[in-house]
């Protein structure tokens, strides 16, 4: 990807450098920091929205990463924040604001594992607005994998057997919501550096999230200041570890190792929280996640087959 520079040469322990690694396997390393970067973030968020109110929590998320953001942009210059898109970069930044308060919102009402289950469903929504808006190929195993995918989603919500909470529908909504901020990117990235896109990210929610935030301000403790400040550079870790590990390996590649999100999940809520997910949680993230496997590694396919027969 243009803009972020993959760091080589980073030595990791004592006669093992970076550089020698193969780029799949470089891959595969960093998606999985990423997933953790995330993992510790949301299980932060639930721990501190106990003190502060979640949207208080998302605007300094949003500082905090912005802040953290600031030294690659100095390396990249003010340059790369030169657009023709701005319109876009704003419709962006209003729809992740609202998605990043509806989930850190459901991460202090519902389980751990369960938001983190519910958020696989991303890649399913994406894949029904890409049809639709970018006009992306229709085949059958992409519907069949998109019914498995929702059908993964009612077995975790089961509906009629259990009441479907409020926090559940806002990580529903969250994900729908995620969902279009993917096509977004879709469309900026044919145009954007990868560090244009990110930064912008931060430009527009930070203030966005402090005008939800106001309502519900009360100023943090002196011990809420490093967990909020962790909060905001996971966040930044975790988004830039990620799109160096698609640079270097393919999505249908990585996307198994994302599933590692939901054992991270588990354990943070069960330490933290004694939380512990019950067997329809699982079964319903697996078959979610299968789902959207299917959707990443068939697509992949057609890519490479779109390619050879160039």
């Amino acid at each position: 990807m243009k803009g972020l520079r993959p760091a080589l040469g980073i030595p990791i322990g004592i006669g093992f450098s970076w550089g020698g690694i193969p780029k799949t396997l470089k891959g595969i390393l960093l998606i999985l920091i990423s997933v953790s970067c995330f993992a510790t973030m949301d299980a932060t968020i639930r721990r501190l929205s106990g003190e502060l109110h979640p949207f208080e929590i998302a605007f300094f998320r949003n500082f905090f990463g912005s802040l953290a953001l600031l030294p690659l942009l100095v390396r990249e210059g003010l340059g790369s924040l030169r657009t023709e898109r701005l319109g876009l970069f704003a419709l962006r930044g209003v729809l992740n604001t609202i998605a990043m308060l509806m989930f850190f919102w459901a991460l202090s009402r519902i389980p751990l594992a369960e938001v983190t289950a519910l958020s696989f469903t991303i890649p399913l929504f994406a894949s029904l607005f890409a049809i639709w808006l970018l006009r992306e190929q229709v085949y059958l195993q992409r519907w069949v994998a998109l019914g498995l995918g929702f059908v993964g989603m009612i077995v975790l919500l089961r509906p009629g057997f259990q009441a479907v909470t409020v926090g559940a529908i806002a990580a529903v909504a969250a994900s729908i919501l995620l969902a279009w901020v993917t096509i977004l990117i879709k469309i900026l990235s044919r145009t954007e550096s990868s560090i244009t896109i990110t930064a912008y990210m931060g430009l527009f929610q930070a203030p966005l999230s402090l005008l939800a935030a106001v309502w519900f301000w009360q100023w943090p403790g002196g011990e809420d200041w490093m967990p909020l400040l962790a909060i905001g550079c996971l966040g930044t870790l975790g988004q830039v570890m990620m799109i160096h590990a698609f640079a270097y390996a393919d999505v249908s590649t990585l996307l198994p190792f994302q599933f590692s999100a939901l054992i991270w999940a588990t354990l943070y809520g069960f330490f933290w929280f004694g939380e512990w997910p019950d067997l329809w949680t699982w079964v319903g993230g697996a078959i979610i996640f299968g789902s959207s496997l299917t959707l990443a590694y068939r697509e992949s396919r057609l890519k490479v087959s779109s390619t050879l027969s160039q």
